[in-house]
């Protein structure tokens, strides 16, 4: 078998001449490394990377051997289509001039790649963490106090599912001596404890309910490239997890169905337009999760999953691509500060208008070759509440992306409501590239159909689909058009879900600052007049005694007034002259005894705690 480079590696050291390059040699580069990674994966042969012995794909770790480069069907779909992603983002953010905004980007897709092409645990595991890390820079590049605190919540998230991935990757290794990333045991009992860890670890990074404010909360705060590649990756990534290392597993079809209804309510009550496409992101991951579910009932759920990650993957980097440029053009977001931009972006709103009949599933879109996949698989499975949940999932879907959105947008008002005018031609470049893969797929199915791993036939165009799915389009839409009238944003704050993690943070940073600094400073109090006294009576220990011996005697004799008298003044006089040697001196056994007696203190002391720590 012929060894070609792995494709994630192509990104991850070629950032290293990113910093070097200047000028159309550097957007040229940037444009290469994609292209590189695609021409490589049509090169590459089927199987393992690294048969032959002692090939750098193959990396011995204690006793495993860990395993960059598993390649199949299922691998090579991701594959593509990240790298097809990244070609049409990388020519969206051609135009950013910060150096480590495109190494953060291109790290982030390298380690995605190593991902999915991860064949081991401890590769995946490693790959996983690099791309939180890596992302993260993309919202911290926005510069601003909400990008630094959402970040910042980001990471945390994140951490929480690494940690989550990593417990569950150890009891794995424990339980059964093995790292290999295949299907795990599911079932009930302390027995498949490392499949639940796990399985949380990759249900954090696909934003299923309730583990997706996350998404919600960061994505809109990022830059605006940096947006458009967050929407394509973690979320995707992790749906390729779910389908190695959980395919039919039951209760990922009704999280799945929950997730997206949630994110479409949620996108009809949020305002900013970035935080709108964020909920219907994670919306869209919920039809995939159910696919996953539905793998044992039927393969077309699994083909359905893939081949809808693929679909989104384009026309939701198309919608944040379009919503972006409005952001770019206009330095505004929200919908109730938009309106009337059709006059100035034009060729925006149509390019945007592709990828809202994608997510709404209309014939000749992309979006409408995979989720009737999914819908079907639910049908035949004789699922009708999660057909009915994902049938309304996807109304909701045309009616905030499709109709809500662009509606307040470019329209809504007469006059722009801002001075604004078309993005540069390097994002309208990638729109339209975009753009033309979602209708090239919708209109031609095949060239997705034949790429996914399993054997199933579907006719996406049968009559019934193609009525079905019109007359819930259209009916969405006359309702929505005599109803334009009393449409009108409004610019509230929506809690989620992690309003608990955030009150929670809150109180535990003011524990931090406040009870428990107040602890730290009594306690550092008490140790230094603690070190102080030890320092005091070092000094001159003889005298210090005498002063000890001689202040509990005042004590005692107080009540008795010529004593205590008598006490008062020896002990003024010596603490005036100590700690001169010259107070008191004593004899040398008498000096001797005292060693003797401070030295046996200490033996009984480290003897005990000798006991006491056995």
């Amino acid at each position: 078998m012929i060894e070609w480079i792995h494709p994630g590696l192509i990104f991850i050291f070629g950032t290293l001449l990113i910093p070097v390059l200047r000028g159309k040699w550097k957007k040229a580069y940037l444009l290469l490394l994609p292209i590189a990674a695609l021409i490589d994966l049509i090169l590459m042969s089927k199987g393992v990377f690294g048969a032959i012995p002692l090939s750098v794909w193959h990396i011995r770790f204690s006793e495993y051997v860990l395993t960059f480069g598993r390649v199949d069907k299922l691998s090579l779909v991701f594959g593509y289509i990240f790298v097809i992603a990244a070609f049409c983002m990388t020519l969206y953010a051609l135009h950013v001039k910060e150096d480590g905004h495109h190494i953060a980007a291109f790290l982030y897709v390298g380690s995605t790649l190593g991902v999915v092409f991860a064949g081991d645990l401890f590769s995946l595991y490693l790959f996983v963490e690099i791309m939180a890390w890596a992302s993260l820079f993309l919202i911290w590049y926005r510069k601003t106090r909400a990008s630094s605190e959402a970040g910042f919540r980001y990471i945390m998230v994140h951490i929480f599912g690494g940690v989550c991935m990593l417990a569950g990757i150890i009891l794995y290794v424990q339980n059964t001596g093995s790292i290999a990333f295949n299907a795990f045991d599911w079932g009930f009992g302390w027995s498949h404890l490392a499949s639940y860890f796990m399985l949380t670890g990759f249900l954090v990074n696909a934003a299923a309910f309730p583990l997706h404010a996350w998404l919600a909360d960061a994505y809109p705060e990022a830059t605006v490239a940096g947006t458009v590649f967050l929407s394509a990756f973690t979320t995707k990534s992790a749906i390729y997890m779910l389908l190695r290392g959980f395919p039919g597993v039951e209760i990922l079809i009704w999280l799945g169905a929950i997730t997206a209804v949630y994110g479409i309510i949620f996108a009809l009550l949020a305002n900013d337009t970035r935080r709108l496409l964020a909920y219907a992101l994670i919306s869209q991951g919920g039809y995939m999760m159910a696919g996953v579910g539905m793998v044992s009932g039927t393969l077309l759920a699994a083909d359905g999953a893939i081949a809808h990650a693929v679909c989104c993957i384009l026309y939701m980097g198309l919608l944040f691509m379009a919503a972006g440029a409005v952001l770019e053009m206009t330095g505004r977001s929200k919908l109730t500060e938009l309106g009337g931009l059709y006059k100035r972006m034009p060729a925006t709103f149509w390019l945007y208008m592709v990828g809202a009949f994608s997510i709404a599933g209309m014939p000749l879109f992309s979006g409408f070759i995979s989720k009737t996949m999914i819908i079907e698989s639910a049908a035949t499975m004789h699922l009708p509440v999660v057909w009915l949940m994902l049938e309304g999932a996807s109304i909701g879907a045309f009616l905030i992306a499709g109709l809500k959105l662009p509606y307040l947008t470019w329209f809504g008002k007469k006059e722009p409501v801002v001075e604004a005018r078309e993005p540069p031609w390097n994002m309208l470049a990638a729109m339209g590239i975009t753009a033309f893969l979602c209708v090239f797929i919708g209109v031609y199915p095949q060239a997705l159909y034949g790429i996914l791993p399993y054997p199933v036939e579907y006719a996406p165009y049968a009559v019934g689909h193609v009525v079905a799915m019109s007359q819930l389009l259209l009916f969405t839409f006359l309702g929505f058009w005599l109803l334009r009238g009393m449409l009108h944003a409004t610019p509230t704050i929506t809690l989620d879900t992690d309003w608990f993690y955030r009150i929670a943070g809150k109180r535990f940073i003011w524990f931090c600052e406040k009870p428990l600094l107040d602890f730290a400073d009594s306690i550092d109090k008490v140790l230094k007049d603690i070190a102080n006294s030890f320092v005091w009576f070092s000094r001159n220990p003889t005298a210090a005694s005498r002063i000890m011996v001689l202040t509990i005697g005042a004590v005692v004799a107080r009540p008795f007034n010529p004593a205590y008298m008598r006490y008062e003044r020896d002990l003024e006089e010596l603490r005036r002259m100590y700690p001169n040697e010259s107070v008191h001196r004593v004899a040398i056994g008498t000096g001797v005894l005292l060693v003797l007696m401070f030295f046996t203190l200490y033996l009984i002391i480290y003897l005990t705690h000798g006991v006491l720590w056995v």
